[in-house]
């Protein structure tokens, strides 16, 4: 049996505010993905999107699904 999570990355705030745009670092990105890779999940599939913050700025954002072996 398997178990899933849905988590979504993004860059914070800051960077969409003072540079009208934020993208996603691919190495805070790549730290991501091994955190949770460490503790068993792996990438099933991910989404590449943009995702407005206070209606003004637009900042990347990645939704990614990963699953596990259920424990137990």
């Amino acid at each position: 049996m398997k178990e899933y999570q849905v988590l979504i990355y993004q860059e914070g705030l800051l960077g969409s505010m003072f540079l009208g745009q934020s993208k996603v670092d691919p190495e805070r990105f790549a730290d991501f993905l091994n955190r949770h890779a460490r503790n068993g999940w792996r990438v099933v599939t991910m989404e590449r999107e943009s995702r407005r913050a206070l209606l003004l700025w637009a900042r990347e954002a990645f939704l990614v699904v990963m699953e596990r072996d259920a424990k137990g």
